[in-house]
């Protein structure tokens, strides 16, 4: 009899033990931005009782091992945390959602930098700040006419002004055969075949007669 019942004990114990041990669950999902379904990376997922999470891929997506009964948070910076409840009798081996964070603005305080203790402190150290004399500084060497007259006839062309220059000369070569600029045939009177015709007309119509008085 003694026999019996201790065998019936040690076949009831780990039954007892697997009914008190939760399910292991694989929680998986994805988790957008608001209602445009857009993956948040970097988002963290995390059971704090248990200290043990996750992140986020590029995507939003995400996958870790919880027990049945687990409260895991949400969150991502921008975002309203949220907190999702896997059931305590859950009994399957996956559980698998897609949370939508909301956008949660927060407006920081301003903040302002000193480099004193106080802002008195600061304000006097200003006001008993004597700044230096612009005559003999740098500032006042580099204003110097005789200097920038200096750099202005050394310093070269950029890159602008001969690009200018090479369109304006080659405008003009071009106008220079077309015959509409000054050439040295247009520039000679006894090389230009318009200044011969001129010359022609002139000797026809008698103007060199009248201008000098004579009738031959």
């Amino acid at each position: 009899m003694l026999s019996l019942v201790v065998l019936t004990g040690l076949l009831a114990a780990p039954r007892a033990w697997a009914q008190g041990k939760r399910q292991i669950v694989q929680f998986t999902g994805i988790i957008a931005s608001g209602d445009s379904l857009l993956g948040v990376a970097g988002a963290s997922i995390y059971v704090p009782k248990a200290g043990r999470g996750t992140n986020s891929n590029a995507y939003g997506y995400f996958s870790m091992a919880v027990l049945a009964g687990d409260s895991i948070v949400v969150r991502s910076l921008g975002y309203r945390n949220q907190t999702i409840v896997i059931p305590a009798d859950y009994q399957r081996q996956s559980f698998s959602v897609i949370i939508s964070l909301k956008e949660d603005a927060t407006v920081l305080p301003e903040v302002r930098v000193f480099p004193y203790t106080t802002e008195q402190a600061f304000k006097r150290a200003f006001l008993a700040m004597k700044p230096a004399d612009e005559r003999g500084s740098s500032a006042a060497e580099n204003l110097n006419e005789d200097l920038m007259r200096k750099i202005f006839n050394s310093q070269p062309m950029g890159a602008t002004a001969n690009y200018r220059q090479t369109m304006s000369q080659q405008q003009y070569n071009f106008d220079r055969r077309m015959g509409t600029a000054p050439n040295p045939q247009s520039n000679n009177p006894l090389l230009n075949p318009f200044s011969w015709l001129q010359l022609i007309k002139q000797v026809k119509n008698g103007d060199f007669k009248r201008q000098s008085g004579n009738d031959y």
